[in-house]
């Protein structure tokens, strides 16, 4: 049977856009960045771990028709498409200052949770992620 997922997908508008926040401003980095002719995969991870990748597809051909396409932008654009990450660092609060002074906009502070310390941002697409220092048992 299966032994691992590799491969997570969120939609973005513009991947140019998405590289620059998710590598330039979140410090992951590129781990596929492919002219495949039909579509660039364009894939990002946290470094050092490229077995768990996320493919940052813009919507369009090959998996969909354009006016699948651009009702699927449409609601990425309305941040209705539910896409989000979590994210584990060993800092939570440190993160958090770095990222806001690199300009990131935050949907929720560092806050204290029964399984550690997270706070919310999005993407410029409206996807949702969050990062988690996770307590320590």
């Amino acid at each position: 049977m299966f032994n691992a997922i590799t491969h997570s997908q969120i939609y973005v508008l513009d991947q140019d856009q998405a590289l620059d926040f998710y590598v330039g401003k979140l410090g992951l980095e590129v781990a596929a960045d492919v002219d495949m002719g039909i579509m660039r995969w364009l894939a990002v991870s946290v470094p050092g771990h490229p077995e768990r990748q996320i493919l940052l597809e813009r919507p369009g051909a090959p998996a969909m028709s354009e006016e699948t396409a651009e009702q699927v932008r449409e609601l990425v654009t309305k941040g209705a498409m539910g896409g989000w990450l979590i994210l584990t660092t060993d800092d939570c609060r440190k993160t958090y200052e770095t990222l806001l002074a690199k300009g990131v906009e935050f949907t929720e502070e560092p806050t204290d949770r029964d399984y550690g310390i997270d706070c919310g941002l999005r993407d410029p697409f409206g996807n949702r992620l969050r990062f988690t220092q996770l307590k320590t048992v």
